[in-house]
């Protein structure tokens, strides 16, 4: 039983790591007022940019830099679209991602070596971000598996108190949350609202297209169509599910990361004619209708406590009355 536990634990932190920094990502956007929807275009697009990098070049941190520096360009035209041209966040969003999906797809099958026809799907990189054990610390029953990861999820132990630390310990955090609550207060102190919302929705998408490239450098080292499979979506009822505070986003992450990992662990015990695939399948999805539903009551009854940013999904502009 230990040894299922320490397992799961262990696959719960791979599946994590992916979704905890495109959530990270995700909640900093909003926390300035920008919604972006395109999560799941721009992590499919970061995770073919990583995997092509690396299939290529061999080298993982150049593929982790390519990644970043493709989901920050997706969310740069989403910004364009939302702060500069004043677009509708929400079909903007959506046209980011159906837009990333399709583009990552038709490259996958363009990129690849001749001898497969240039198609990259089912192809493997030479190495991939592999675990790390540290000595001792790996060896303590289930907690040990906190222990024996990717340099990907050691690095989130790091980030993740620094983004909270960040956003409510300093004053450039307390300048993110201003101009997410009231940009008009905020520009009337001097601040550019337009400056910081471009800043936050880029360094969003370079997180979400690091999330990505989780998935095609460690997790699954390789490239299938739509391999992100939804968790883009999930990324965004991860950020109402931590209530926007980056200290609760390993929470969310462990609770969905690990409703993922169990259908899988399950397959492997030998458990899923007990319990159908189908079902361990879509229970991430139905775990995320029910985490949404419970956080509007606690919202609700907390009188807003654990309300999105006020200015979320509006545009700004000086000149607005």
């Amino acid at each position: 039983m230990l040894d299922f536990i320490t397992k799961l634990l262990a696959a719960t932190l791979a599946m994590g790591t992916s979704l905890a920094y495109a959530t990270l990502g995700e909640v900093y956007t909003q926390k300035t007022g920008i919604l972006n929807l395109g999560m799941e275009g721009i992590m499919l697009m970061g995770a073919l940019a990583g995997f092509t990098t690396a299939f290529n070049t061999g080298n993982l941190y150049l593929a982790l830099m390519m990644a970043m520096l493709v989901g920050g360009f997706f969310s740069l035209i989403h910004a364009f679209l939302c702060i500069t041209m004043r677009a509708n966040q929400v079909p903007a969003g959506l046209a980011i991602t159906m837009f990333g999906t399709g583009l990552a797809n038709f490259l996958g099958e363009r990129l690849g070596p001749a001898s497969n026809g240039y198609n990259l799907t089912g192809m493997n990189i030479p190495s991939k971000f592999s675990n790390i054990a540290i000595p001792f610390l790996s060896d303590i029953p289930i907690l040990g598996a906190l222990f024996d990861v990717s340099l990907l999820t050691y690095a989130l132990y790091l980030l993740i108190p620094f983004a909270w630390f960040f956003m409510y310990k300093t004053k450039h955090g307390m300048v993110v949350r201003a101009v997410g609550e009231n940009p008009r207060t905020a520009a009337s102190m001097g601040i550019s609202v337009s400056k910081i919302r471009y800043i936050y929705t880029v360094i969003g998408g370079m997180l979400a297209g690091l999330g990505g490239a989780c998935l095609s450098l460690s997790f699954t080292p390789s490239w299938n169509e739509g391999m992100t499979g939804g968790k883009g979506w999930i990324v965004i009822a991860l950020v109402i599910f931590s209530t926007w505070n980056p200290a609760r986003v390993v929470i969310g992450t462990l609770v969905f990361g690990g409703i993922t990992s169990l259908q899988f662990s399950l397959q492997a015990a030998g458990l899923k004619m007990v319990i159908p695939s189908q079902f361990l399948g879509f229970s991430p999805y139905l775990i995320t209708l029910v985490a949404l539903a419970t956080m509007t009551i606690i919202n609700q009854k907390k009188k807003g406590s654990f309300a999105s940013p006020s200015a979320l999904g509006t545009s700004f502009a000086i000149d607005d009355k």
